[in-house]
């Protein structure tokens, strides 16, 4: 079976232009509606930045798809290279439409946290629902343990555990999409490899369509990715680590489950230590500060852009791991 590099080149470089040519666009609509990110405490730009990235991610996303499936529908697309995929599109078809459906309805709602600053519960509320409806769509998480209740509890909070570590860190241009691109290639390349196709073109469009975001955000930013951004980041990620089958025949290790968690080690390892940090303090977990991993390598006298080339440089060493 021949390997599809066409098909992962063509998704990542579509995915690459319609991004950063999309970006433009959304970000003049972003300042004519007011869908902007002022400045304030904790924050240390100056003058209103569009909240456009989330809305161009996920142009790049969606537009190479419905322009690749219109060419297989033409004939356009290569016959043999669909074959590699049409089983996954055939036997994933009921969890695509989940994710799919999750990823409008957890990103668009967000689009009126990042204008009004929506209160901490519902927004929670919306991320479990979300999450429960993936793991209806029959994507979930069973941990060796033969339970549906579990499974659904598990992938619940694995979902929304990943989309709020993601959350937290975009504290820093280029910190949470240059994270997600990171993990998006890792996940693409695992996936590839062990031959699920069709989860490596998904990766690779996720990454082509934040790495066409991230010049308008770093080092300095023309645009942010806002709560609806950094929530689709997560969530696709999240989504990503529960697609492959890390354990299977070919890879009968027990401990190939833990390739998710390298991957995503930095994400979560800074979540982790912030909660832990706020609530030992006695603070609401969910209330900002700056005790992340990027404020304090920049308390240690490294300038913001060098945090976060450190931080990336930290993501992509532990990430290599994952795909040995």
């Amino acid at each position: 079976m021949p390997f599809p590099f066409n098909f992962f080149a063509a998704a990542f470089v579509g995915a690459l232009l319609t991004s950063a040519l999309a970006l433009p666009l959304w970000r003049r609509w972003c300042l004519r509606t007011g869908l902007v990110d002022e400045p304030g405490d904790r924050k240390v730009h100056v003058g209103s930045i569009p909240l456009a990235g989330g809305l161009a991610v996920l142009t790049g996303i969606l537009l190479p798809l419905a322009l690749g499936a219109l060419g297989i529908k033409l004939g356009v697309v290569n016959v043999s290279s669909v074959h590699l995929v049409a089983h996954g599109l055939e036997r994933r078809g009921i969890e695509l439409v989940g994710i799919a459906i999750g990823a409008g309805a957890l990103t668009l709602p967000r689009l009126i946290d990042d204008r009004h600053e929506l209160k901490a519960l519902p927004k929670l509320a919306g991320q479990f629902g979300v999450a429960l409806l993936v793991a209806a769509s029959g994507l979930r998480i069973t941990l060796f343990v033969h339970n549906e209740i579990f499974s659904y509890v598990i992938t619940a909070l694995w979902l929304v555990t990943v989309i709020n570590a993601f959350n937290f860190i975009d504290n820093m241009n280029g910190l949470c999409g240059g994270l997600g691109a990171i993990g998006a290639i890792l996940f693409a390349i695992i996936a590839a490899v062990h031959g699920e196709y069709l989860v490596a073109i998904m990766a690779f469009l996720m990454a082509g369509a934040l790495i066409g975001f991230l010049p308008y955000n770093f080092p300095k930013a023309r645009a942010f990715l806002g709560d609806s951004g950094s929530h689709l980041v997560g969530y696709l990620l999240a989504v990503m680590a529960i697609l492959p089958h890390f354990y299977n025949r070919q890879n009968p290790h027990p401990l190939a489950v833990l390739s998710p968690l390298l991957v995503l080690a930095v994400p979560l390892g800074d979540l982790a230590q912030v909660v832990l940090f706020r609530s030992l303090k006695g603070k609401p977990f969910w209330i900002g500060d700056t005790n992340h991993l990027s404020h304090w390598l920049t308390r240690q006298n490294l300038s913001r852009t060098h945090s976060v080339l450190l931080i990336w440089l930290i993501a992509v060493m532990i990430g290599i791991l994952a795909t040995l």
